[in-house]
């Protein structure tokens, strides 16, 4: 699996093929180079992803756990927390959290209106570190919005886990900004290779899915 940045971090094991692969078979990512997507932002995409849809296929769902699980080990042995983002990262981060024995939290988009108007959910004290896991990294904004929130209460943040990442320049500049590197199952140079082979794509399509990968913000415009 190549590295599309030296400040993006690989799976330590060679799953990104198949995880690629499972996620376009059941729906998880969609292609349409040719019928764009328009996303909230307001960009226009030839891809859309939905990685909730793995929580409903157990044997998908067990390889990305077996992946982040790898990463824990090669990088993150002696972790004190696995935190989620809300509301993606929640199940991921409860069924890595599970596997490994280790205290589990999540991050609330918002502090809480009522109560003890909290960010972050769990058990957490300062000096602690923690892991912070994202289904899917676009921009990074609410993975490394999570990031501050576990910082301000005191966490060191080790990295972030995600299932696909787009490897946007925008995720690489909070890598480097925040010194927390981000790890990823499959990248997208992975995803566009599995497409081709399954033939949700054709060859002739992926110069236009790079190019929308180096400028999503003005694509299709």
């Amino acid at each position: 699996m190549g590295k599309v940045a030296v400040e993006l971090g690989d799976c330590p094991l060679p799953v990104a093929a198949s995880i690629a692969r499972g996620l376009l078979q059941i729906g998880a990512v969609v292609l349409r180079p040719n019928d764009l997507f328009t996303w909230s932002s307001g960009w226009k995409s030839p891809i859309y992803c939905d990685n909730r849809l793995i929580l409903s296929y157990p044997t998908l769902r067990d390889q990305v756990l077996r992946g982040f699980e790898a990463v824990m080990r090669e990088y993150f042995a002696g972790t004190d927390l696995v935190a989620g983002t809300a509301t993606a990262g929640i199940p991921h981060a409860a069924m890595l959290a599970d596997r490994l024995g280790l205290r589990m939290g999540y991050v609330r988009s918002s502090a809480k209106g009522h109560g003890m108007q909290k960010r972050v959910e769990g058990r957490v004290y300062p000096g602690a570190t923690a892991v912070v896991v994202e289904d899917t990294l676009s921009t990074g904004a609410s993975a490394y919005d999570a990031v501050a929130a576990l910082q301000a209460d005191g966490v060191h943040v080790l990295g972030v886990l995600s299932v696909f990442s787009y490897d946007f320049e925008a995720v690489k500049k909070r890598v480097q900004e925040t010194g927390v590197r981000a790890y990823r199952l499959v990248d997208y140079d992975a995803l566009l290779l599995a497409a081709v082979e399954l033939g949700a794509v054709s060859t002739a399509d992926e110069d236009g899915l790079r190019a929308w990968r180096e400028h999503p913000e003005s694509y299709g415009q």
